[in-house]
């Protein structure tokens, strides 16, 4: 039999229910290994969906919400800001209560909570109930990304996590693409408020599916020792000895930040942010005003973009992968696809210069499956992250990446107010995807682990 798998030093009680660490494990198979690994993906995928129609909601009521509640392009750029300000202040709080508490305490709180907060969406009266409710969405999503990243990191071996981030990542717009056209139809049909109802109670239901079946590896009841074996030889798993309990610092913090693997990601990740933000906010609103679409048009267009992302992010991981294989080079691997989606995402500029609704859709479409695949970053994050500090490093990560969640709303809202028009919006947008590429071609440098003393 397995030997019996034992509790770690940090772990929260929280972490496993108490029958389960007798039996945590099946006798040891010798013969084909257990697949538990792709549930677990399965469940990170599924959270990751929920997690972006919980944050792209206000984007797809946001033309009905503001002539009911007043609200003007300037403003509204400030509400959609107000989710990031919260959003990238919580990331190095929430990547060390992640090292802290584990990833199954850690993304059960923050499921509940970020759906409760859209849920409260739909009784918004006035700007401040809604900049309050924002505020809360984004402190409560904080966890998710650091927590997937953490996730894959221990449940697959390294030539598996490509794949597995694209899957999961694919969550972000697959649901929004599927989805998206039954949001339009409940905006529609029952006013604005109704789509906070629906998707916030269904996250709240999802939160308990997670805490009834995750389990970290060593703990989960169904996975056997041949799987095990077969993620630790790919540097997936805890150590042996369990986690290293290690306190933040801003020392740590710093240290990090100086490396040029983290601070190249960083910079890249908040350029590939930069157009996902564009298509979670302002983009509706671009098809109604600029390009003048009837709502159930921009419902039916906007469809397209987010399945062409959805193709992105799977392709660059499937393409990462073959490359590793291929290559054995994690450089070419992992930063190729990367720079060759954000140069993609660059190209959203050229839908200043047609006329036609489906050339543009199609421009964007092809931006939008650019921006797919900087998803990969995560997978870099999780190639380069110090093992004892893969929550901080997260955190980190997912605070600079984030930055753009607040300054692009901000950016564009100030634009459309200022000028009437889109076209510098989509030239910002263009060119700090060619800044993100440039920093992975120049600054990220090697992508290996890096440790700190």
């Amino acid at each position: 039999m397995p030997a019996q798998p034992h509790r770690h030093a940090v772990d929260s009680p929280l972490d496993h229910d108490s029958a389960s660490v007798g039996d945590a494990r099946p006798l040891a198979q010798a013969g084909k290994r257990t697949h538990v690994r792709f549930i677990v993906l399965a469940l990170l995928a599924l959270c990751t969906m929920i997690n972006y129609l919980d944050r792209t909601v206000l984007g797809i009521a946001a033309p009905a919400m503001t002539k009911e509640l007043g609200i003007g392009a300037a403003v509204m750029g400030i509400v959609f800001s107000a989710f990031s300000w919260t959003y990238a202040l919580v990331q190095v709080p929430g990547g060390v209560f992640l090292d802290r508490f584990g990833s199954k305490v850690t993304y059960f709180l923050a499921l509940t909570f970020w759906s409760l907060f859209t849920l409260l969406q739909g009784f918004a009266v006035g700007l401040k109930s809604l900049l309050l409710f924002r505020f809360g969405l984004g402190i409560s999503e904080a966890p998710c990304f650091p927590t997937n990243s953490r996730v894959v990191a221990t449940w697959f071996p390294q030539h598996e996590r490509a794949r597995a981030t694209g899957i999961y990542t694919v969550g972000e717009y697959l649901g929004l693409a599927c989805f998206a056209p039954s949001i339009f139809w409940l905006v529609a049909t029952y006013g604005w408020r109704a789509p906070f109802f629906v998707v916030g109670g269904i996250g709240i239901a999802f939160a308990i599916v997670w805490w009834l079946v995750y389990r970290e590896p060593h703990h989960s009841r169904t996975v056997n020792k041949a799987e095990l074996d077969y993620i630790a030889a790919g540097g997936g798993l805890e150590p042996e000895g369990g986690r290293e309990t290690v306190k933040f610092s801003w020392a740590n913090a710093g240290k990090l930040m100086r490396m040029r693997q983290i601070s190249g990601a960083c910079l890249g990740q908040f350029a590939g942010n930069t157009t996902l933000v564009f298509f979670l906010t302002w983009f509706p609103t671009y098809l109604a005003t600029e390009r003048h679409m009837g709502w159930l048009k921009v419902g039916f267009f906007a469809i397209m973009p987010f399945l062409a992302a959805a193709v992105g992010v799977m392709f660059g991981g499937w393409i990462s992968d073959v490359l590793l294989k291929r290559t054995g080079s994690a450089n070419i691997a992992r930063k190729l696809p990367i720079i060759v989606g954000l140069l993609g995402a660059s190209t959203i500029i050229a839908a200043n210069y047609v006329q036609s609704d489906t050339t543009v859709i199609a421009i964007l479409s092809l931006a939008f499956f650019g921006q797919g695949m900087v998803g990969l970053g995560w997978t870099l994050i999780s190639d380069i992250a110090p093992k004892h500090l893969m929550g901080l490093t997260g955190g980190l990560f997912n605070l600079c990446a984030n930055l753009a969640g607040i300054i692009t709303p901000l950016v564009i809202g100030f634009i459309v107010a200022a000028t009437g028009s889109f076209f510098y919006a989509l030239a910002y947008v263009a060119a700090a995807a060619l800044i993100g590429a440039l920093s992975y071609i120049f600054i990220v440098g090697d992508v290996h682990r890096v440790e700190i003393t």
